[in-house]
């Protein structure tokens, strides 16, 4: 006899149905286990993402603010301001003028917006925190406060004597322009200090007092370019914008927080949902094992399945054993993958694992949501690999 066609023929016949079917459904079980811990961990990994991101607009955005409905400016009356003052959702307000103009320093130049704000203006966006270099503006002087991103551009530092920084404003109004120093009105700014917060807002503001601001725009002391509120704690946003609303009629338009970052909330749902239909591919893929070692169960139980439909069994309590053991062993391994998806998470809160730089951990966040959405998509999608397997017991299959 041939000794290697004998060994391969004993281990072939000692090789069972029932093995092969145990070890596909452990694939599948595993598959399972691992598609669920990482769409936890990648949920929990974005969802820190997303708050790191929103950290910045947080920071330097108010809960509302308040625009004119036509043209740049609206003017706000001293008993508007009285009554929002009096107002039950209202904390805070703060007036401020914004428009984008030209800066210059030591021959170079550089457009950004121009920020005027009063002194409750540092109460409801706390940049003294983001300060990087020096300190904030003095009400009613000269002072700015200048993003790094624009000090960069420009070569500009601190307290330079030797060198000035100067603003032009275009001056409203029609007609020609016989002299061009005639078409701007000029300031010479003193940099106070320097903020740093992320490379897109770096870039974009300078701070300055709103006085100096409205008398380089020409507005009259009531006239401003937006509102900025905070509201009190556990105040209602929907009652505060009723009240603004029916303080200035129809004239202004009010922004949310989320809507002044529209384009930052989009991205990140957009990405959110991308991720998420990324590894929920991933889970169809493994319950493709699954629904593999359900089709061999039922091909393997053939005899019984017979019998048992000959005793007067119907089709779909057949089915219903193949459909319960389906979903039994998904809903587990989706449990398992979970459990084990938590621990990786906390572990990263707790003892900061994988770092993005030496002083930053990667950002995680624990969210119930998370959980329920792991557990809602091994749920459904387990049972449907399961419906789809046990519809292979059929009469024609039995007979």
């Amino acid at each position: 006899m041939n000794f290697p066609f004998y060994i391969a023929k004993r281990y072939t016949v000692s090789f069972s149905k029932s093995t092969a079917i145990n070890i596909i459904t452990g694939i599948a079980s595993l598959g399972i286990i691992v598609s669920a811990m990482s769409l936890f961990v990648v949920l929990s990994v974005f969802s820190g993402l997303r708050e790191f991101s929103l950290s910045f607009a947080n920071d330097t955005d108010p809960d509302l603010k308040m625009f004119g409905k036509t043209g740049k400016s609206l003017t706000i009356s001293p008993e508007q301001e009285k009554q929002l003052k009096n107002t039950k959702s209202i904390a805070l307000f703060s007036k401020v003028v914004e428009e984008r103009v030209l800066f210059y320093f030591n021959g170079k130049e550089q457009v950004a917006y121009l920020k005027g704000v009063d002194s409750i203006y540092r109460k409801i966006n706390p940049f003294e925190k983001k300060i990087y270099g020096g300190q904030w503006l003095n009400p009613n002087t000269s002072q700015v406060v200048v993003g790094y991103g624009i000090t960069n551009k420009l070569s500009m530092g601190l307290f330079d004597y030797n060198n000035t920084f100067e603003v032009f404003v275009p001056k409203p109004g029609k007609g020609t322009i016989d002299n061009p120093n005639d078409a701007f009105n000029k300031a010479v700014l003193v940099p106070i200090g320097i903020y740093a917060i992320n490379e897109d807002l770096d870039n974009k503001y300078v701070f300055s007092d709103l006085g100096l601001a409205q008398e380089l725009l020409q507005y009259k002391p009531n006239q401003v370019t937006a509102i900025e509120f905070q509201l009190k704690a556990g105040a209602d946003e929907n009652l505060a914008l009723s009240e603004i609303k029916s303080i200035f009629k129809d004239s202004v338009s009010i922004k949310t927080r989320a809507q002044l970052n529209d384009s930052l909330y989009k991205m990140l749902n957009t990405e959110n949902i991308a991720v998420y239909l990324i590894f929920t591919l991933v889970i169809i893929v493994a319950l493709f094992n699954l629904i593999g070692a359900l089709i061999m169960m039922i091909l393997d139980k053939k005899a019984n399945l017979k019998t048992l439909f000959n005793l007067g069994a119907e089709i779909k309590h057949l089915r219903s054993i193949f459909l319960l053991q389906g979903s039994l062993i998904t809903v587990t391994g989706g449990l398992i993958g979970l459990v084990l998806g938590i621990i990786v998470v906390i572990l990263q809160k707790q003892f900061s694992l994988i770092m993005v730089t030496p002083t930053m951990a990667y950002p995680v966040v624990f969210d119930i949501m998370n959980i329920l959405t792991v557990l809602l998509t091994i749920v459904i999608l387990g049972f449907l690999a399961s419906l789809i397997a046990s519809s292979r017991v059929s009469k024609k299959l039995l007979q």
